[in-house]
């Protein structure tokens, strides 16, 4: 009997998770009950791989160990930009089928920048659902996508990287319903597409002013673009831009109205994947190359090739000091291939918002100074960390 229990528990040392399986070290014989094999009841290999497999969040993390996402999107030989394709001015589809827009030159500076060339792009389109879980799985390597800057999404999405449009909430009406104020719109039905921050505006909005809003949501820009121009509801509502941008797109413009005022702050830029400081650090930078190209009188078709006498000039565009470009990973002249690649911040806003109607003299969007900037500031809000 001693030597069965020292059997027994010798046993259970060192195969404890089966002992009660197969019976080891007993002397009776087992039951059929505990006669079966072994692998039936083990988990197979591929359950045992499920039941460990990473989040998407941690695979990422772990695809990702030791390697740069600056490294990895020069592996790759692409950047993967989260856009729109369904907002003119901002990101769209050209009648050739190419995704343009002011957001879409954004990632293609990026692009510029990292890979010395603007086409190198994948653009992936985004609902505004979807927006979120895109960028915190990093899955895309930045977000250029008419999408406001708040404190949540810092915390829960990404890192913000520049604010590169100044807007804030309005809304549109059917000229025929004779309206000229928002406060008049009391008792109306609103559309408003889900899951962004015009639907939480409205609904503040209305809570605040006990408008009695009959607000229906919508699950993209489209349906609830379409559902407004059918007559569903009275007023549609997004940002400024977005409702420019959406009136161009009618067969009649002259018969939609925007009200006059704003009900929010909507500072638009594009986002980066959180936990890569020095990615951060480059997208920022390009954004303040397009923003001080404009600033220095650089266009697309003035890039210098040697020394101007302009110091500013000169350490921007690689060809006289630093910026701190090496300690970024970027070439000394990486300036050079974004403003060749894509033009100054001027040039993208004239060749995608202008036509639009959303005109930069006197607005928020304006720059802040003209250069050199002796008598700086000048309006506009468009500024960015000094490059030197």
């Amino acid at each position: 009997m001693i030597d069965r229990y020292v059997k027994y528990f010798g046993c259970a040392a060192i195969l404890l998770a089966v002992i009660a399986l197969v019976g080891c070290g007993q002397e009776e014989p087992a039951s059929p009950a505990t006669s079966e094999p072994t692998a039936a009841v083990q988990p197979s290999p591929e359950a045992m791989e499920a039941t460990a497999a990473p989040t998407t969040t941690e695979a990422t993390a772990m695809d990702n160990q030791g390697v740069s996402r600056l490294q990895t999107v020069r592996d790759r030989g692409t950047l993967i930009c989260s856009s729109n394709n369904s907002l003119a001015g901002f990101g769209f589809l050209d009648s050739g089928g190419n995704t343009v827009g002011f957001d879409i030159d954004l990632c293609r500076a990026v692009a510029a920048a990292v890979l010395g060339n603007p086409d190198a792009v994948e653009f992936r389109p985004t609902t505004a659902a979807e927006r979120g879980p895109a960028i915190q799985s990093g899955e895309v390597d930045i977000m250029s996508r008419n999408t406001t800057w708040t404190s949540s999404r810092d915390a829960a999405w990404g890192n913000f990287a520049q604010t590169m449009f100044f807007d804030g909430q309005g809304f549109m009406i059917p000229k025929s319903l004779g309206v000229t104020s928002m406060m008049e719109l009391r008792d109306a039905k609103i559309c408003v597409q889900q899951g962004t921050t015009t639907e939480l505006n409205i609904q503040d909005f209305d809570n605040q002013n006990a408008m009695n809003f009959d607000i229906l949501t919508f699950p993209d820009n489209v349906s609830s673009n379409e559902a407004y121009i059918s007559g569903q509801c009275d007023s549609l509502t997004t940002d400024r831009s977005g409702l420019v941008s959406t009136r161009a797109g009618f067969d009649n413009p002259d018969d939609h109205t925007i009200l006059p005022g704003t009900i929010s702050e909507e500072p638009l830029g594009p986002v980066v994947p959180h936990g890569d400081d020095q990615w951060y650090d480059v997208v920022k930078t390009v954004m303040a190359i397009l923003i001080y190209a404009e600033a220095y009188g650089v266009t697309s078709d003035s890039v210098p090739a040697a020394a101007t006498g302009n110091t500013k000039v000169d350490r921007l565009m690689g060809l006289e000091g630093s910026f701190g470009q090496e300690a970024l990973g970027l070439s000394n002249t990486v300036a050079q291939d974004v403003i060749r690649g894509v033009g100054n911040y001027g040039e993208i806003y004239d060749r995608h918002l202008i036509p639009l109607g959303l005109e930069r003299d006197g607005s928020r969007n304006a720059l802040w100074a003209n250069a050199p900037c002796a008598d700086c500031p000048r309006g506009g809000q468009i500024y960015a960390a000094p490059l030197r």
